[in-house]
């Protein structure tokens, strides 16, 4: 959408790219040599799009490679380590982890732009909000930075590392927490774990949760699960990555939407295949430089993320969320199967508690199975995966057999949930 507040915003970035590249070209090694020979002056006065065109796009392969290459943070910082303060590490779902570092003002930054999460989902200490983070203390950069952010925004921070899924709910009982940030698979977890342990939600007051990590918390059934298990309350979803930051808030005025913040990230989406910007309504792949981050940057990084570009209002949006990732996709006798596809098929069926997707490549063809944890209160376990079935063959016209195991048979999770399973090959793939 093409206007005078967008040319303002992208000619701000433009800026902010350009003075990005002045300060760490000198001394980052890894970008100097890759944009050896692009020209990176204005002659001509190009536009943001024109400019970004020059860069080349950086992917997580090399990331990894340089890594390798130069172990333990190959040359991905502009400056000497000394510089440094904060040590993260991706989770490892795409492939081997990153280990990022950050300084003190990069770090103050992306903390500013978590605050803005809390800020458009209307959490304050001055409305008297108590965040509870159901989260160990690790790696993790989510944690950190949400813990973080809402230290900034006043709150009261209570932090449940090293607890059980029960001790975390009395915590946020006893504290009157009124804000809960966890996974969208915790968020179902935790209920789970009130009824094992005769706990009531009703007892909390929870009004808010705020989950990432997965794209589970742009699904609409997912939502409407976790809302009803905790009474009613908002569910809010938000994304963000190890190696670039916080990224996106969900739209106020249109929930399960996706808003970048544009101010800190110039935001692409683009065909995977041809590279070219996709037009308003299409599915593309996020790439995203980061315009704050000067001790380990990233420019034009291809996140791998599926996206459907819109816009809510004049503000650029994602629906539904993260849809998932170029390489969850696996293909079943022609048809593309994404988790997120599945997830949204699954977790319409209340009855469910945990499920695992097995993938059987020691086959002829590539085939998927479904395994389903019931609730303790359901009655027609054959019923219930006889109904998953026809649900799942609607969805892909594709037959995938389902059986329902036994209650707690399946493994629960507090963080990224490990559902998508490799029969007969060397990887798992995860959601």
């Amino acid at each position: 959408m093409n206007g005078p507040r967008r040319a303002k915003l992208e000619a701000a970035q433009l800026r902010q790219l350009q003075a990005l590249l002045r300060t760490i070209l000198p001394h980052h090694r890894f970008y100097a040599r890759k944009f050896a020979g692009v020209d990176l002056t204005r002659r001509g006065r190009p536009s943001l799009q024109e400019f970004l065109r020059r860069l080349p796009f950086t992917t997580k392969a090399e990331l990894v490679a340089n890594q390798a290459a130069h172990p333990p943070f190959g040359t991905l910082h502009t400056y000497p380590l000394k510089r440094y303060v904060r040590f993260h590490q991706t989770s490892g779902t795409t492939g081997a982890p990153l280990r990022w570092l950050d300084t003190a003002e990069d770090w103050s930054w992306m903390v500013d732009n978590w605050t803005q999460v809390y800020r458009a989902a209307g959490i304050s200490g001055a409305r008297g909000d108590r965040v509870f983070f159901a989260f160990s203390f690790g790696p993790f950069i989510g944690f950190w930075l949400a813990y973080e952010a809402a230290q900034r925004a006043g709150c009261l921070c209570i932090p449940g590392g090293g607890l059980s899924s029960a001790a975390r709910l009395r915590v946020m009982i006893d504290t009157g927490a009124t804000v809960l940030c966890c996974t969208p698979t915790y968020a179902l977890r935790l209920g789970e774990a009130a009824r094992e342990e005769g706990i009531s939600l009703r007892e909390l007051k929870i009004g808010k949760l705020i989950v990432a990590g997965e794209a589970g918390g742009g699904i609409p059934a997912v939502r409407e699960r976790i809302s009803q298990l905790w009474n009613g309350a908002q569910v809010l979803d938000h994304h963000g990555m190890t190696e670039i930051g916080p990224v996106t808030y969900e739209s106020p005025v249109r929930p399960g939407a996706l808003v970048p913040m544009e101010d800190a990230y110039i935001v692409e989406v683009i065909d995977p295949k041809s590279g070219e910007e996709v037009a308003v309504g299409a599915t593309g792949e996020l790439v995203l430089t980061a315009l704050g981050r000067f001790g380990s940057p990233l420019l034009r990084y291809r996140t791998g993320d599926r996206v459907k570009k819109i816009f809510v209002g004049r503000q650029l949006a994602f629906e539904g969320g993260i849809l998932g990732r170029a390489d969850d996709m696996i293909v079943v006798r022609g048809v593309n199967l994404y988790p997120s596809g599945v997830e949204k098929v699954v977790r319409a069926f209340a009855a469910v508690t945990e499920y695992r997707v097995e993938i059987h490549q020691d086959r002829a063809m590539t085939e998927v199975s479904l395994h389903v944890e019931p609730s303790p209160d359901c009655g027609d376990t054959a019923g219930l995966a006889a109904k998953i079935e026809t649900a799942l063959e609607t969805a892909f016209a594709l037959r995938i057999p389902v059986r329902c195991v036994a209650v707690g048979a399946l493994p629960k999770f507090e963080m990224k949930a490990k559902r998508w399973i490799v029969i007969g090959g060397t990887e798992a793939r995860k959601p």
